[in-house]
């Protein structure tokens, strides 16, 4: 209790914490099958109105490009030297960006649940999917300022603690679900009114605490590596409860002890952030202040070194390490062109494009995968229950490949000299076989495959994101990332109504709509095998042309910061 008394919340340790929680309550969209049936009935959709409504998710979910240009403005030095605007740009912080997407996550939500119940007149289609929207979009303001914040916090371990905050992300769908079994089953539209409240509620408390430190210390492995190990045991209480909850009927007693149990573990990570501080080696090793107590006359020009960046980025150009380029290996922000880059010069580069590509192969068909799982299980025999639990243990293998792929990029990189982008072409050549596997139609193969896929397919969101922030700079990362992220939903669209569902209408055409055996996804599958393979090996032009780069930049700056 002393130590929590002496608690500083000023630091990137209890930064951490706070984004750690908010993300456990901003995964509501890996939600939608709870509430969607109540949408359904209510307003006398048909499936396919469902299925629309269900695309606007997709779509404000993946167009992040609006919260990660507040997010560069919030957080950026601007060039005024007025005092007014220096005071200004104190104030302002990922507080903002945090503060934005409750407010559209709260009125996406309430304007759904007030539809409902009938608190509004029932609005008309385009209207509904404006709601879903801006619930989804919302998500994406949570997600930026977390991520984002947690990079420039811990630039040395990124993909640890990129891992860490979309692993919670991915845990954060079956944790909702956790509570609405527990006080809300078979109450769709009390659910609604939860996630207007709590995904709105948690982020406006928690905001003021996400803030970004600049450190020097020598610890910080050791102190992401007790995080990573909260979030393994997290996922591995869910996954437990996920099976015992298909076996068993759990009474509202038990399900209530099962649910004070997870809020304690999620509560673990404060303890971590009490314990370094209270530690004697980090008070004499570490000097930590915020952006927000930063007393500089002119930030501006304490950065104008780092934000300096050359013309015509296209292609794969000199190195910032050579004679006359003239950039501080050492500096955080030194990107694959010597300084960091804004959203319309990172579109002019080719690794842009193949970030692109890459994501739109590895994540749409994984998404078209999770989408199609049940008709799959269907087509191959397999009992509702088996799918059910396909389904529910699916949010599981996300969190592993989100959270695994950004721990095991970081071991690599420090400590074999591995790019990252190599760990890109294996998780998608390894996708490229989970998918074959499910074409196979064999005994247990989808559930091989499944594994497979959602591992690779959740690799995508810690490694991609990274990758961004080494290749194009961390200052303009929120908007970059945001915008290859739309390469998403357009590869579900795609994969999902252009091939699966296209196919599987065509094999379904002499059964009654209705197709059973292997042939009904095999050919599907084999294709988005195909793609995916594809996008492993333009992920492998993106290794070699940034191979030098990390190995005469990245690598170099993780020594010096090892050193110190």
């Amino acid at each position: 209790m002393e130590r929590l008394k002496q608690l500083r919340l000023n630091t990137r340790w209890v930064s951490t914490v706070a984004s750690i929680w908010i993300q456990c309550t901003s995964g509501s969209l890996y939600t939608f099958s709870i509430y969607s049936p109540a949408l359904k009935t209510t307003q006398h959709y048909d499936q396919t109105t469902l299925d629309t409504v269900s695309v606007f998710k997709d779509i404000g979910a993946n167009t992040g490009t609006l919260s990660g240009v507040l997010y560069t403005y919030s957080t950026s030095d601007h060039s005024s030297h007025h005092p007014r605007q220096q005071r200004l740009t104190r104030l302002l912080g990922p507080w903002v960006v945090l503060l934005v997407g409750a407010i559209q996550c709260f009125a996406g939500y309430f304007l759904m649940w007030a539809s409902v119940v009938g608190l509004i007149p029932r609005p008309p289609v385009p209207v509904m999917c404006l709601f879903m929207l801006f619930a989804a979009h919302g998500m994406t303001f949570f997600n930026t300022a977390d991520v984002v914040t947690s990079v420039r916090n811990f630039p040395t371990y990124s993909g640890t603690a990129v891992g860490i905050m979309k692993g919670f992300v991915g845990l954060s769908g079956a944790i909702l679900i956790q509570v609405y079994q527990t006080f809300f089953n078979n109450k769709p539209t009390s659910y609604l009114l939860l996630l207007a409240l709590l995904a709105s509620i948690d982020p406006l408390l928690l905001m003021w605490f996400v803030r970004i430190c600049n450190t020097n210390e020598g610890n910080e492995k050791k102190h992401l590596n007790s995080f990573s190990l909260i979030a393994l045991i997290v996922a591995a209480y869910l996954m437990v409860i996920i099976i015992l909850e298909h076996i068993f009927a759990l009474p509202f007693l038990v399900r209530v002890l099962t649910l004070i149990l997870l809020l304690l573990l999620l509560a673990s990570p404060l303890y971590v952030a009490i314990r370094v501080q209270g530690s004697d080696s980090d008070r004499t090793s570490e000097t930590s202040f915020c952006e927000e107590d930063e007393l500089t006359d002119d930030p501006h020009e304490m950065h104008a070194e780092k934000m300096h960046v050359r013309q015509d980025p296209v292609g794969y150009h000199r190195l910032p390490s050579e004679p006359d380029v003239g950039t501080d290996t050492n500096d955080a922000t030194t990107s694959l062109w010597g300084g960091d880059l804004d959203l319309l010069q990172a579109i002019c580069t080719l690794e842009f494009w193949i970030l692109s590509f890459a994501m739109a192969c590895g994540m749409g068909s994984g998404l078209a995968t999770v989408n199609n799982i049940s008709q799959i299980g269907g087509s191959l025999g397999y009992s509702s229950f088996e799918t059910s639990s396909l389904i529910s243990l699916w949010s599981i293998w996300n969190f592993l490949g989100r959270f695994g792929a950004g721990y095991v990029s970081d071991y690599f990189l420090h400590v074999k000299e591995w790019a990252r982008p190599l760990f890109m072409v294996i998780t998608l050549a390894a996708m490229s076989i989970g998918h074959l596997i499910i074409a196979s139609g064999l005994p247990g193969a989808l559930y091989a495959g499944s594994v497979l896929v959602g591992v690779c397919y959740g690799s995508q969101w810690s490694l991609m994101p990274t990758i961004a922030s080494e290749i194009f700079g961390v200052l303009q990362m929120g908007t970059i990332f945001n915008t290859i992220t739309i390469a998403n939903p357009v590869g579900s669209y795609i994969f999902s109504v252009r091939v699966v569902g296209y196919i599987y209408d065509r094999e379904a055409s002499g059964e009654g709509n209705k197709c059973t055996g292997t042939h009904c996804f095999m050919l599907s599958f084999f294709i988005m095998g195909s793609a995916t393979l594809c996008g492993s090996l333009a992920a492998f032009g993106l290794f070699l042309r940034t191979k030098r780069f990390y190995n005469e930049v990245i690598l170099r700056r993780l020594l010096h910061s090892v050193r110190e």
